[in-house]
């Protein structure tokens, strides 16, 4: 199981603003100032977000991507 597959089994193809959370260790609240500030975590993340409504998701390969989420595989 690659990084995709396993985060898309975990969270779908849209995380929410918890699930970002998750994956970083900080609280969701951190996670919102971190994104409404200038710093590296929020330029590479703005990139990622999709609005639904007042819901803020970000779509998860993106995500992946962005923070470099990718484990290399053994040889």
């Amino acid at each position: 199981m690659n990084t995709d597959e396993f985060l898309l089994g975990r969270f779908g193809p849209l995380m929410s603003i918890a699930d970002v959370a998750s994956i970083l260790g900080r609280s969701p609240d951190g996670v919102r100032v971190a994104l409404y500030s200038d710093s590296d975590m929020s330029r590479r993340l703005k990139p990622t977000m999709l609005r639904v409504g007042r819901r803020v998701y970000f779509r998860t390969l993106q995500v992946k991507d962005a923070l470099h989420l990718d484990v290399p595989t053994a040889v």
